[in-house]
């Protein structure tokens, strides 16, 4: 199965990299490399991980990677990375606005 990360997705790694690296540049490299690693290993078994609750009727799922969350939705031949957001981030206001 093939795992898309979606321009959001793209985004969120390059700002959570940012972040970190204002105190450890080698620890941001690292970790964004654990995070892509995350993503990529959705592809052998996607549906592991939970649907986002109150929610499921949306296929969200996350997974979990430190205090990131990865949210992602299974389509057919593929596994699409949607946001990448940090666990203390109103993440329901960002995946699914009113």
């Amino acid at each position: 199965m093939i795992v898309h990360l979606t321009a959001e997705a793209e985004y969120d790694l390059e700002a959570i990299g940012d972040y970190i690296a204002r105190d450890n540049p080698a620890r941001a490299v690292s970790f964004l490399h654990e995070l892509r690693a995350k993503c990529l290993g959705l592809a052998d078994m996607p549906e592991r991980f939970p649907l986002v609750p109150r929610y499921e009727t949306a296929g969200v799922r996350r997974r979990v990677h430190g205090d990131y969350l990865i949210f992602y939705r299974v389509e057919r031949d593929k596994v699409v990375i949607i946001h990448i957001l940090h666990g203390t981030q109103n993440y329901s206001a960002i995946l699914f606005p009113s």
